[in-house]
């Protein structure tokens, strides 16, 4: 069961994996395409988002390209086990999401910028899955650091779900939560799609088409 990596309804935190008290491992290497450190503390005036949109490769490097990005990295979140490992999280039995951490200056670029990479680079109402990746840690979700953020990420979501009704799509599904632990991804997984690591490799990450419209506003004030 502990690599069943086709669950799909969340575990209960009494069901869990225990997990570790400290990390599996540690992150020394900066950023292979922004050349900042991964791990905090940050400069100040940064501001940290977190997103979940199915499997983390491809997500992380839809957002590193956008300006104003300082740096990003991967990770799991919003789950019951501490210091999880890749295995435990798709054996779906730690609760958690891939998610992408997003460090940015919102002088640059602003949080609604980033939601809007967010609803358009993937499918938001697929529940636990993302195409052919399937499980609970594929699942859609924007965790939020400030009632800013999560306003932002409601009136978003809301704005979305016409332009993907048009297109024949369901309701949106995605988590907005404020955001728990951060538990980083292994070494191996951070960058992984770039050009230094795997420019060829697998991405699942596919978008529906439709456009978010606030997201499409703020950025043009």
């Amino acid at each position: 069961m502990l690599f069943n990596r086709h669950k799909t309804s969340l575990v209960p935190a009494d069901q869990a994996l225990p997990g570790r008290p400290t990390p599996a491992f540690t992150l020394t290497e900066p950023h292979t395409v922004l050349g900042h450190p991964l791990s905090g503390p940050y400069p100040e005036g940064l501001e940290v988002a977190d997103f979940g949109l199915g499997c983390f490769w491809g997500a992380e490097r839809a957002f590193w390209r956008l300006p104003g990005v300082w740096t990003t990295l991967v990770g799991y979140q919003g789950g019951h086990t501490p210091n999880p490992t890749y295995e435990e999280v798709c054996s779906g039995l730690t609760g958690h999401t891939e998610a992408v951490r997003v460090v940015y200056d919102p002088a640059v670029i602003p949080y609604e910028r980033l939601l809007k990479t967010f609803w358009e680079a993937h499918d938001p109402t697929q529940g636990n899955r993302q195409g052919n990746d399937v499980g609970t840690q594929y699942r859609s979700a924007v965790y939020t650091h400030s009632p800013a953020q999560a306003e932002a990420a409601v009136a978003t979501r809301d704005a979305f779900q016409p332009s993907l009704t048009a297109l024949g799509y369901g309701p949106v599904t995605t988590e907005i939560a404020p955001a728990g632990p951060f538990f980083p991804a292994e070494p191996y997984h951070q960058q992984y799609l770039s050009e230094a690591k795997n420019p060829n490799g697998y991405c699942g990450l596919g978008g529906t088409g439709a456009s978010c419209p606030i997201g499409v506003a703020r950025t043009r004030d």
